[in-house]
């Protein structure tokens, strides 16, 4: 689980950066000015979110797989998904069925940091 959730962290926040740097470049007086604000909140949230896994990771190599690590690391990526992807998808026109998921998706990004301070608890033990 370990080396998934660290290419999963690669891979988030690889393409975080070049999301970034897009937004940045190629969306500026493209789309809205409250659209642009929802795309970069949704970089924002894929790259601490990534940062989250390689500590995830981190962590299942040190201490073992426990339960709470891997549900962790697993809510974190499916909130990437839900969440920033929801905002990439509404910013560029997607279906209204994309503004449910966004909030789903954080739901699912708080869930992965509780799974981790019961994994916090749980340490030593």
């Amino acid at each position: 689980m370990a080396k998934l959730y660290l290419l999963l962290a690669a891979f988030f926040g690889g393409t975080g950066v070049v999301l970034g740097a897009f937004g940045a470049h190629g969306l500026r007086d493209k789309v809205a000015e409250n659209l642009l604000e929802a795309y970069k909140t949704g970089v924002h949230y894929q790259m601490v979110h990534a940062l989250a896994l390689i500590a995830v990771a981190v962590l299942i190599h040190q201490i073992g797989a426990k339960t709470s690590l891997i549900v962790s690391g697993a809510l974190f990526a499916i909130g990437i998904l839900f969440f920033s992807g929801s905002l990439y998808g509404l910013t560029f026109g997607g279906p209204r069925i994309l503004g449910p998921i966004t909030p789903l998706g954080g739901t699912l990004l708080i869930g992965g940091w509780i799974a981790l301070f019961i994994a916090a608890l749980n340490y030593g033990k």
